[in-house]
């Protein structure tokens, strides 16, 4: 799906095996899109000979729902234990634990108000 959003939401099946680092092969690459749009996150339109896929749901929808199945799989469905990881094992920069703190103070003004 990254491929597919990184190639401005359109492209055909070898578009898409090119931008993968590593990529399979051109058959797997098909079989992953077919998948895809068996799961309705793609669909693909004919032009001429080939297919060309376009996402069904948007990157933000993709993110929360791969986010959503990490959370549940890997940290029991604890979100404070996966901020908690990722606070931890990862380099950051005052910058960025400035935003944070910020996204949490947004988060309980906002609680506060409901």
């Amino acid at each position: 799906m990254d491929a597919l959003f990184a190639l401005g939401d359109r492209a055909s099946a070898e578009a898409i095996r090119e931008r993968l680092k590593d990529p399979p092969s051109y058959s797997a690459v098909r079989t992953m899109l077919s998948r895809l749009e068996t799961k309705g996150f793609v669909r693909h339109q004919e032009e001429g000979l080939r297919y060309v896929y376009v996402p069904v749901k948007s990157r933000k929808s993709v993110q929360r729902g791969a986010l959503a199945k990490l959370v549940s799989v890997f940290f029991g469905g604890s979100r404070a234990q996966t901020a908690a990881a990722l606070l931890r094992h990862e380099t950051w920069t005052d910058e960025e634990l400035d935003t944070l703190s910020a996204e949490i103070e947004a988060v309980r003004k906002d609680r506060g108000r409901s």
